[in-house]
């Protein structure tokens, strides 16, 4: 990875509407350059998909997200990766990380409803033969994701009380 890409991934992943004309602008470089860049980069699945952040409380749409640590066994010779592909492959998971500490996977979860997340749970991811326990923790609201601010600040109108 050149410096070019790696310039050129920032400005995207601030906003992935940017096209390559603008990004040759910003960077000062041909237009050439910065396509045969992004190019590249998609081909080599760096850059994966462009994606839009949606505040989802700002839509008339009931869903429910849940992070669920989950305990596993790793399998003899594959570690993790298996059991974490076969948690990722259902429609419900949207994410799944192998972290670090008291818990081995990361789970995150969309359903329409509390009972539907805890269906997923108790009746698809719970009786996975290595999965030893699970903790799940609903998201009630959002404040932030990736670098962005959902709520904006509202300005402080009191008036200052001096002694």
């Amino acid at each position: 990875m050149n410096e070019l890409q790696l310039k050129v991934l920032e400005l995207l992943k601030e906003d992935a509407r940017r096209d390559a004309e603008l990004i040759a602008t910003m960077l000062d470089v041909p237009v050439t350059d910065v396509k045969e860049a992004i190019a590249a980069m998609e081909q080599d699945h760096i850059i994966v998909k462009y994606a839009t952040v949606v505040n989802w409380s700002k839509v008339d749409d009931e869903k429910v997200t849940a992070l669920i640590e989950v305990q596993i066994t790793p399998e003899r010779g594959r570690g993790f990766e298996g059991i974490a592909e076969r948690i990722y492959l259902y429609p419900e998971v949207k994410s799944v990380y192998l972290m670090s500490g008291a818990y081995d996977l990361l789970v995150e979860v969309e359903g329409k409803n509390l009972k539907e997340v805890a269906s997923f749970v108790s009746n698809k991811l719970s009786p996975i033969d290595a999965v030893l326990s699970t903790k799940t923790f609903f998201i009630l609201k959002k404040y932030k994701q990736d670098g962005i601010i959902f709520e904006e600040n509202e300005d402080d109108h009191r008036l200052m009380v001096s002694p």
